[in-house]
């Protein structure tokens, strides 16, 4: 369940600091371009290698959704399509008011409830399908080096395994050293975002379907 009042408190929060943030890398891009490979996702594709159905070679460094954007069009409709429906313009302290314990009421709190607790399981899955995701990853860390005044990174790639030698990072490293804290001197806010909504143990719950809902209390 999505409280608008929340949502617009946290967009009047965040958007200014976005704001900031792209007016900090049109100045910081090391290449007039870099900016453009941002939005355009440019990228480096060794399979160019093995192709041989064309008759001139082709760079491997291209740009374009690749498997990654396709992916995430995919999850972005179903994240879209929830918060679309989800959202309602009752405040929070209105529903708070709404489930607090009545005998006269009790059969609409627990509708309401149970309601609730479907409505946070598909939240998890939302939180998944954001965490997760090679290309919301990628767009951050390039953002990220960008506003640090590095160059835009073709050859980024999330490692899959230990035994992945020349990944960037796994998803953890990548989302705290290489995101997260590149933010903590200029964009304080936005660190802050990403320290209270990525906690690796609630990542760890929902993967692994290691929590329960019980009435209001979340474990």
């Amino acid at each position: 369940m999505l409280f608008k009042d929340k949502l617009d408190d946290i967009a009047k929060k965040l958007a200014p600091e976005f704001d900031k943030l792209f007016e900090r890398v049109i100045e910081t891009q090391t290449h007039d371009g870099d900016l453009l490979l941002f939005v355009e996702n440019g990228l480096y594709n060794p399979e160019v290698h093995t192709w041989n159905n064309l008759k001139e070679k082709t760079s491997p460094y291209m740009f374009g959704p690749s498997n990654e954007g396709h992916s995430w069009i995919t999850h972005y409709k179903f994240i879209h399509a929830y918060r679309t429906n989800a959202v309602t313009d009752v405040s929070f302290e209105e529903y708070l008011e709404k489930i607090e314990y009545s005998q006269e009421r009790k059969d609409e709190i627990n509708f309401l409830k149970e309601n609730e607790g479907q409505s946070i399981q598909l939240e998890m899955l939302v939180y998944l399908k954001i965490w997760e995701a090679d290309a919301f990853i990628k767009r951050f860390y390039q953002i990220a080096r960008i506003a640090n005044k590095e160059d835009y990174d073709w050859h980024f790639k999330i490692s899959e395994s230990t035994r992945d030698i020349n990944a960037t990072g796994n998803r953890q490293t990548i989302i705290r050293k290489n995101i997260r804290d590149k933010f903590k001197n200029d964009f304080p806010i936005l660190y802050e975002a990403f320290k209270a909504s990525y906690n690796t143990q609630l990542r760890n719950s929902i993967a692994h379907s290691k929590y329960s809902i019980l009435g209001e209390i979340f474990t």
